[in-house]
């Protein structure tokens, strides 16, 4: 039962330009990419192409793509190595830093990484879909940096590249910015003063937003107000907010439903241990129905065998399927499909900060585990800057933490600073910049809620 009894089931998803298609390019590395890709699926010509595995790719780039895979992993994982795990993480991180935002100044000199990537790409590297794209009058739209690169060596003209991260590292754009034909379509503005420090042309960016599930966005109010209904146990936050909350979704009601918390596993399979901390803080909440709990394994088998394993070891196998559910789904596309359910039904995601941060724009507060890398401490900064997410305390302590949280309405008021600060309609903006004769003109949506008017 909804708890705001004036909130109506959500009308269809509006589609936008049926006809509209491009090719659309991502790479099986990690989650963060495709998951980027995944809202565009129905406008890609023959298929969403994996850059590094689709058959179009030929034998000898799979080989570089596969050893740049295996690093990627390889180095996801390095820091729960026992002991020395930390130590050789700084040592790579130290190579992927990215500098400061501020002062603004010129960054447009080449590092030698993206000169090296240059030199690969005129010796061939990513060069086997453009051959197919050349083939065909249709843009390109990627999540990866490679694709979007390779194509504007080769000429190109309608070229996009979708950001994935609230800031980036100098590889994401060409040696020569000028010459370029990239349009960069940003999920922050700090992402655009980076791409403009890099040398990029301020009209060649546009702010879109990170591309979400447009199936989530539809629902995005009616699944805000049943879960504020969850999240503020004690009234605290309405008792504050009530007038504001009333103007943009009505009167609320308060509910006794469990909270449901999803836990997902980057897709490297990094930070799996912490489910455990979690399981074992919250043993006795699970069990009394305080708390429900997502495992999400993703497409990873071993991640679920894991999960099964921690789940029996601490007696907790009358919990499956009730109060506690694992997610696993050999298929991305299947996977994240069921992603996208289990969040309307999310009160709280805890994930490390990678492009999931940007899923705060449905209305979910985070709790954040440690960043990998420059790219997330940044992600981390800029939804903590909003209110919409905050830094886990220990895990070990979960049941506390989470208790004084959410009797205080931190929670409840992270969920609603979420919906209305963080960007949601990204989707729709790719979409409106693909189907326009002026792409760099074409006026875009931005969050409007009642709230700031």
């Amino acid at each position: 039962m909804n708890p705001f009894t004036h909130v109506n089931e959500p009308e269809a998803v509006i589609e936008t330009a049926k006809d509209l298609k491009a090719w659309v390019i991502t790479v099986n590395m990690g989650y963060g990419h495709q998951r980027a890709a995944y809202p565009l699926r129905n406008l890609a010509h023959l298929r969403v192409i994996a850059a590094n595995e689709d058959e179009l790719v030929s034998g000898e780039e799979r080989k570089q793509w596969v050893k740049m895979q295996k690093f990627y992993e390889g180095v996801s994982r390095i820091k729960d190595v026992p002991l020395i795990g930390s130590w050789l993480w700084e040592q790579y991180d130290r190579f992927q830093r990215i500098a400061s935002l501020y002062p603004f100044r010129d960054q447009s000199k080449p590092s030698s990484v993206v000169c090296r990537l240059d030199n690969m790409m005129k010796k061939g590297f990513g060069m086997s879909i453009v051959d197919e794209v050349n083939k065909t009058n249709l843009p390109v739209v990627s999540t990866f940096f490679v694709p979007p690169l390779a194509a504007s060596m080769s000429g190109i003209k309608r070229v996009y590249s979708i950001v994935t991260d609230v800031d980036i590292n100098r590889i994401w754009v060409a040696k020569d910015p000028e010459a370029a034909t990239i349009t960069y379509l940003a999920p922050s503005n700090e992402a655009r003063y980076r791409l403009l420090q890099y040398g990029v042309p301020k009209e060649r960016v546009r702010v879109t937003g990170f591309p979400l599930p447009e199936e989530n966005v539809a629902t995005v109010e009616m699944d805000l107000s049943r879960r504020l209904g969850r999240l503020d146990t004690n009234n605290t936050f309405l008792n504050r907010y009530r007038h504001t909350v009333f103007n943009i979704l009505g009167s609320p009601t308060h509910s006794n439903e469990p909270i449901t918390i999803t836990y997902a596993v980057g897709g490297a399979g990094a930070q799996m241990n912490v489910a455990e901390k979690i399981l074992k803080s919250l043993k006795a909440e699970l069990k009394n129905d305080t708390y429900r709990l997502n495992l999400i394994a993703g497409t990873r088998l071993e991640v679920k065998a894991y999960f099964e394993k921690i789940i029996a070891d601490l007696g907790l196998e009358l919990e499956l399927d009730r109060s506690i559910r694992i997610l696993y789904e050999p298929n991305i596309q299947d996977y994240f499909t069921l992603f996208n359910q289990f969040l309307r039904t999310t009160d709280i995601l805890w994930t490390k900060p990678s492009e999931l941060v940007f899923y705060a724009g449905l209305g979910i507060p985070l709790v954040m585990s440690d960043p990998l890398g420059a790219h997330e401490e940044t992600n981390r900064e800029w939804i903590s800057r909003m209110g919409a997410g905050f830094p886990m305390e220990n895990p070990r302590y979960a049941n506390e933490w989470l208790k004084h949280w959410l009797e205080s309405g931190m929670l409840a008021e992270a969920a609603f600073d979420a919906y209305t600060k963080a960007p949601r309609f990204g989707t729709e903006n790719v979409k409106r910049i693909l189907a326009s004769d002026d792409p760099l003109n074409v006026p875009l949506r931005e969050n409007t809620p009642n709230y700031f008017l």
